[in-house]
């Protein structure tokens, strides 16, 4: 079976119909019509560039991806992380506001965003599922803008770490699939804020570090508590 590859506005294919498997995995559990094709992207791969136009919405189903913006000044700023199970590229508009990237390698599932609109406007409960999406994406949006704008270095750090032990199910021990340059372009610091930061963090045994990515969280209450 063929598959027409998916072009940028470049017209460079950026998937080969060799890289795409059916799968059976639909959209959600009310919509079981709506299914998504599979494809794998390599670290630091672009998903989809800023300004281009929003054929699809994804699903991860392994690794991580970022989002970005890249700053006048050449500084970048990283909107969102996203890991498995987490939806992006679900936009207002006809054009993407963002960059999405691999953070690692990665799987993720494409649902053409046309079925997904056509789908929403006759099943209310997988309409109410996009409205609790496009709610979670405001909400993640006005804390990290608060964050951004009244927390410290510290602060922010401390606030990062219980965001992605959250994502991890609150086990207080983690993976970090992000760099620390990653992580300080999230948190509108430098790479040398965020080291220290973590640094500090150790000193007064709120987490553990095994590796620069391998993280056990010591005090839960005491990060908590700095990051509210």
């Amino acid at each position: 079976m063929y598959v027409q590859p998916i072009e940028t506005t470049t017209k460079q294919p950026i998937a080969d119909w060799r890289d795409f498997t059916p799968c059976a995995a639909p959209l959600f559990a009310c919509a079981p019509e709506v299914v998504g094709t599979s494809f794998n992207y390599v670290r630091d791969e672009e998903i989809f560039g800023e300004g281009e136009d929003t054929q699809f919405i994804y699903k991860i189903i392994s690794g991580a991806v970022r989002t970005s913006k890249m700053m006048r000044d050449g500084r970048r700023q990283i909107g969102r992380f996203y890991l498995p199970g987490e939806f992006f590229g679900l936009e207002l508009g006809k054009l993407h506001h963002l960059t999405a990237e691999a953070v690692a390698d990665s799987k993720i599932l494409l649902f053409k965003r046309r079925q997904i609109e056509a789908m929403a406007q006759r099943n209310m409960d997988a309409a109410r599922e996009m409205w609790l999406m496009t709610a979670d994406h405001l909400r993640h949006a006005e804390e990290h803008l608060l964050l951004l704008g009244r927390k410290t270095a510290l602060e922010r750090l401390a606030a990062f770490l219980i965001e992605m032990d959250a994502s991890h199910g609150k086990s207080g021990l983690f993976e970090l699939p992000m760099s620390r340059r990653d992580i300080a372009d999230y948190l509108g610091l430098t790479l040398e804020t965020v080291s220290r930061g973590f640094s500090e963090l150790q000193k007064q045994h709120a987490l553990e570090l095994d590796g620069a990515r391998h993280v056990v969280l010591r005090n839960r209450a005491f990060l908590g508590a700095m990051g509210a």
